[in-house]
């Protein structure tokens, strides 16, 4: 198992720039044995995936609304995933969550139980 925390969230305008950090605080075992996703819950809306890493940060997925915006890569040795978020809109204001292990891909968040508290997106028009 894994504990997680994440931080990097705030206000920014539409067309700023975040970078959310996932940072391991607590495992049963090495972070690098752990596949990594990020999901988000706006507002009256279920909880969705965004973005997910492999282990050794080989394979990414990325949900098509942030395709070409998002990115989501990994430091091991400081047991932290990032989400490095790009010409932000008002349609990702949300609260970020990070979760391992996942499922290597497109995930279905539903499936996952124990989420933490995650960090506050809000991007202004």
């Amino acid at each position: 198992q894994v504990q997680l925390v994440e931080s990097g969230g705030g206000l920014v305008q539409a067309g700023g720039s975040l970078r959310l950090s996932c940072t391991a605080t607590r495992l049963t075992t090495t972070f690098e044995t752990y596949n990594v996703g990020w999901f988000r819950q706006a507002s009256g809306k279920e909880r969705e995936f965004v973005a997910s890493i492999s282990r050794s940060g080989t394979y990414t997925y990325y949900v098509d609304s942030v395709k070409g915006r998002f990115t989501i890569s990994r430091d091991n040795a400081e047991k932290t995933v990032y989400l490095q978020m790009n010409s932000l809109k008002p349609e990702d204001t949300a609260v970020y969550y990070c979760k391992a292990p996942v499922t290597l891909g497109y995930i279905s968040p539903s499936r996952y139980q124990d989420w933490g508290q995650g960090t506050q997106v809000t991007v202004s028009s």
